[in-house]
This record gives C-alpha cells, structure tokens and sequence, in this order.
C-alpha cells in the first residue's frame, strides 16, 4: 500500500499531459495526482520519464493538458515554478558553473537580496552540513564525481525548494558515492526530508523502492502508479521475460 501525506498536502499534478519533441510524441495522455513525499519514477530508456520529470519546473512544455505543482501552472508561470522547484541533474558538469565549490554554490542566491556576509554564512552552513566545510575554496574540476554531484544538490537546496527533482542523479556515481546521495534524497525517516516532495528518476531500483509511490512510464505512456515493491516487481519480471 502507498504511503500518503496528510489532506491538504502539496500536490503534483498532471491532467491528460501529451508532450511533443522534434515532431516526435514523447508523453501522451499522462494524468496522476501525487501527494506522496517521495516519489520515485521508472522505466526503460526512452519511455518518457525525463520528460516528465522537466515538466515539473518547466524546462519542457506540454503540447496539451496542463501540469500543476502545488498550485502553480508550470508551463505558464515560469518564474514562480522554478522558485518552488529545484532541478538536479545527471551530470554535475552541466550544472555547476563557478571555480570553486562556495563561489558555484553562492550563485544560487544571486538575486536573492540578501548581503554578501549572509550569503558567505549560509553558504558555509550547508557545506558544513553536507561535509563539506573544508571544500569551500576547493577548486571544482579537483572533486569527485560524487562531490560534484553533492555539490550541484546543495547548490539547488539552499534556494528551499519546496519540491526537489533529481534525474537519473546516481547513473554516474560509483557504489559508495550512489548510496550516499540516494540517502539524503529518500532519507529512512521522513523528518529527514529535504524538500516537501522529492521526485527521483532513476533506474537504481533499491531507490526506488525507498520512496512512498512509483510511476512506471513505458513507451511514452504511464502505464503503473503504485506501492513501489509492487510496480518494481512487475517492472523485473517484464525484463526477465522480454530476456529470454
């Protein structure tokens, strides 16, 4: 059985979604409600479920339906829907910009208004918090792969999000690196949560099975929404048949 949030919690919220790339139909006719904290999202190469996930902050645009995040139209109020959703993605290389770790992580406050002393603390504050206080002045090209990616996670947390999407954000980890970060996405205890709702692509299938809900999307469609032991049952047992 899933796991559900109080009523009144934030919700994501997809109605007969159809998405076109390239002349090319990528989604079609998606519709789900999500109220679940953790949400983890599945399925093939291609099936669909990066693209979902960049609705959520806009980075791509339905061709019809509308995609709602806690309230907000994400292809129309851009602005708004990327301060509430912070994105993560696959390689860190694409998101970090700056030379070194606090300067690349005081960027995300540009814009914020607040002093450059305050911006200096609190960029120190998370660095602390994630491990990372000695980093700070440490050139970005030196970090692991796995710091690189902490890197580029604190650098969208620190702005709050009140929803975190994270796509495909292990594929490229080593083992250690890859449980380290899916622990602080789909953390044991929910107290624990970095955001509101974190929704997580992924083809790591012990991830998944740590978060609340599962979507499995397939051919461009979302075919299963459900208790993640079970979508992720279904989902091997596919793969092992279409194997032999």
């Amino acid at each position: 059985m899933t796991r559900t949030s109080e009523p009144g919690a934030p919700v994501i919220e997809l109605d007969r979604v159809s998405v076109e790339l390239g002349g090319r139909a990528v989604l079609r006719d998606v519709s789900v409600r999500l109220d679940q904290g953790r949400i983890a999202v599945i399925g093939a190469n291609g099936s669909g479920k990066s693209t979902f996930a960049r609705l959520l902050n806009g980075l791509v645009a339905p061709r019809s339906g509308r995609v709602s995040v806690h309230g907000i139209d994400a292809s129309r109020e851009a602005r708004r829907i990327r301060d509430l959703v912070g994105f993560v993605f696959t390689n860190p290389d694409a998101q970090i910009l700056m030379p070194t770790v606090a300067e690349d992580i005081a960027l995300s406050l540009r814009g914020t208004g607040l002093p450059r002393d305050a911006v200096a603390a609190r960029v120190m504050a998370e660095l602390e918090r994630y491990g990372l206080a000695d980093r700070g002045d440490q050139p970005v090209y030196s970090l692991s792969g796995g710091q690189k990616q902490l890197v580029a996670l604190i650098a969208v947390l620190i702005r709050r999000p009140a929803v975190l999407v994270a796509d495909e954000p292990t594929t490229l980890l080593d083992l250690g690196n890859a449980r380290r970060i899916g622990e602080l996405l789909a953390p044991a205890a929910t107290e624990d949560a970095i955001a509101a709702q974190t929704v997580i692509v992924t083809h790591d299938l012990d991830l998944a099975a740590r978060c609340d809900v599962a979507l499995r999307f397939s051919e461009g469609r979302l075919v299963e929404v459900g208790a993640p032991a079970e979508v992720i049952a279904r989902y091997r047992a596919e793969h092992e048949d279409a194997r032999r």
